[in-house]
């Protein structure tokens, strides 16, 4: 009997016939190998550039740029709290907003539409991501802030001004309409991640739910969302990041005062509208290291953003005493 032909790739290959064979291989490795160290450079980068041009500001005012209100350019007095505050509450009731009615939409969509509307339903809404942010703006301008001049802002200063949270309506722009732009922008990305989460929800879980009786509702709860829940929350930590730094939408909608806002129906201002605003009408160095170091702030706010969201995730999905919770 003859004994079979080696095959190529047995161990009788010479070393540099290995090498040629291997060659591809190598070649693939280094070349995302450099995407990757690429892409962390370059966010090093963008750290290490904000961070040295805002040295300047650091020296001349030191921790207290964080906490003083006051924004003089005049006199050369720079403090990021009034951005930093709108940032931040601008954000917080655009999520608050958001968050239900992205839950709502995706659930309605995973669960509840018949089969034949649930792509169209779930294209329509990721149409609303590729709304440019001028266009935005555009219509907060023209649209929802006269209607809630007219309408909501009046009703919230006569029933709930007793809270100092809405004082009497007015200006051109305030934070409750550039959160109600924010909230409509990002719905579509909580809507999106939430969808696809609930969507691979395995059929089993939810129809042994309905099996025992359940409802829709308690099945939603108690099956889908449960199994859900990390995608849940990266999905509204996504969107929150966006919130956080969205410009142009903002910087048409929420007055851009220079101030601490007094009440959610007053103007107000952002670190991204800020940095819009005076980038290029500065009145020398010192006001463009003081605005840098605020992009600077935005940037490190988003990375704490996203430090949070690892940890909501992690929580999430981690078992403890054999439970997950």
């Amino acid at each position: 009997m003859e004994s079979p032909t080696p095959s190529p790739t047995s161990s009788h290959q010479s070393p540099l016939a290995r090498r040629v064979r291997r060659w591809p291989d190598q070649l693939f490795f280094a070349i995302i190998l450099a995407f990757a160290i690429l892409v962390v450079a370059v966010a090093f980068a963008i750290v290490g550039i904000l961070a040295y041009n805002s040295q300047q500001s650091f020296r001349v005012f030191g921790w207290q740029f964080f906490i003083s209100s006051n924004w003089s350019p005049n006199g050369q007095v720079f403090g990021a709290l009034p951005f930093i505050v709108g940032t931040l509450l601008t954000s917080a009731i655009a999520l608050l907003i958001a968050v239900p009615l992205s839950l709502g939409t995706a659930i309605f969509i995973t669960t509840q539409a018949p089969r034949i509307l649930r792509t169209p339903l779930g294209t329509a809404v990721e149409l609303l991501a590729a709304v440019p942010s001028v266009i935005y703006g555009f219509w907060g301008v023209y649209v929802v802030h006269p209607f809630m001049r007219a309408t909501v802002e009046p009703v919230l200063h006569e029933y709930l001004g007793f809270t100092g949270l809405f004082g009497p309506p007015g200006g051109s722009g305030d934070v409750l309409t550039a959160s109600v732009i924010l909230a409509v922008m990002i719905v579509p990305t909580i809507s999106a991640v939430s969808r696809d989460t609930m969507a691979a929800v395995p059929a089993a879980q939810t129809e042994a739910a309905l099996s025992l009786g359940a409802t829709d509702w308690e099945t939603t709860r108690v099956a889908t969302i449960p199994f859900a829940r990390s995608g849940i929350i990266g999905g509204i930590i996504l969107g929150l990041g966006r919130a956080i730094g969205e410009t142009m939408a903002v910087t048409m909608t929420i007055g851009n005062v220079d101030r601490v806002p007094d009440s959610l129906l007053g103007p107000g201002q952002t670190i991204a509208s800020l940095i819009a605003n005076e980038l290029l009408s500065n009145t020398g160095p010192l006001q463009i290291s003081a605005i840098l170091e605020c992009g600077l702030v935005l940037l490190l706010i988003s990375l704490m953003v996203n430090v949070v969201a690892r940890l909501l995730v992690w929580r999430a999905t981690r078992g403890v005493g054999g439970r997950v919770v």
